[in-house]
């Protein structure tokens, strides 16, 4: 791991990220530890955030840690002009790590460059969102049990979506299926689509799946992130353009499980909850196991 931070996910070598997935199937099995007893985890949230923050201080919280920071920028001396340099800083000199999510691209990997302890990014603007990723593999292989030569699909904005730009940067590490399915304004920017090129693996763009949709191992949707857009009457053209729902099911595979990072808006309609193919809401407490697995790691702790 670089400089012992989790900043982007290329900071994990395979091997790496297959002994983190290990670690997290122990926490599952016993995520009540104390290896954490002692240790200060500040989680500095300058963006809104639900399940991120939650499932890391869950995970903090379960292995015997305390937790400092803040969940809104607008509570912390930013709102005075502090820089982050200075925030960041000062915040390394009360705690063990930090767990930082931020609006602008590379801020992450700044923080990481000036704290004195370990960082991990939860998300830096439309970047890349690596635990979320990890997390992602976790459900993928726990559900399919396997990582390899999977058919998956990424649906919704593939454009902003930080959550699609990792998971795609980690799914190429196996002989994986790319199926792009987005409006033209959200399609996935191109320098992935080379980076695909250059690996050799397949990718194939939609901007439907209805008809294709019984070919998919994992599908993956994302919400359409009105935050990202500065035209409103852009985000209005395309906050709905895709909606699953129960009866588009009937003839997929039965190993299929459809995943989304949540939060969502309108793209899963609640008729798909109940189905068994459903995984979302167990995906989010796979988080719980995997970033304790990552903290822990990151810390030499395990």
């Amino acid at each position: 791991m670089n400089k012992k931070s989790l900043v982007s996910i290329d900071d994990l070598s395979t091997d790496e990220m297959v002994s983190i997935l290990d670690l997290a199937e122990e926490f599952e099995k016993q995520p009540s530890q104390t290896l954490l007893e002692g240790k200060v985890i500040a989680t500095l949230f300058f963006e809104p955030s639900t399940r991120t923050r939650l499932s890391f201080e869950s995970a903090i919280s379960r292995l015997g840690g305390k937790i400092v920071g803040f969940t809104d920028a607008s509570s912390s001396s930013v709102t005075k002009g502090e820089t982050l340099n200075d925030t960041i800083r000062t915040v390394t000199n009360y705690c063990d790590m930090i767990v930082m999510r931020h609006p602008i691209e590379g801020s992450a990997r700044l923080a990481s460059e000036i704290a004195d302890v370990p960082v991990i990014n939860a998300g830096d603007g439309a970047n890349q969102h690596p635990t979320q990723t990890m997390l992602d593999l976790y459900s993928i292989r726990k559900t399919q049990g396997s990582l390899d030569k999977l058919n998956l699909f990424l649906v919704g904005d593939l454009k902003y979506g930080r959550t699609v730009h990792s998971l795609l940067m980690a799914m190429s590490r196996w002989n994986t299926t790319f199926n792009f399915i987005s409006p033209e304004e959200l399609r996935i920017p191109v320098e992935y689509k080379l980076y695909l090129d250059k690996l050799g693996l397949r990718y194939y763009e939609h901007s439907d799946f209805t008809e294709i949709i019984k070919e998919a191992d994992i599908i993956y949707m994302t919400r359409v992130q009105k935050e990202r857009f500065s035209d409103p009457m852009e985000y209005e053209k395309v906050k709905n353009v895709y909606v699953l729902r129960n009866h588009m099911l009937r003839e997929t595979k039965e190993n299929m499980k459809i995943l989304h990072p949540l939060p969502r808006v309108n793209e899963i309609h609640t008729d798909v909850d109940m189905n068994e193919k459903s995984y979302y809401f167990q995906q989010a407490l796979n988080g719980v196991y995997t970033r304790q697995a990552i903290i822990t790691r990151l810390l030499n702790l395990k």
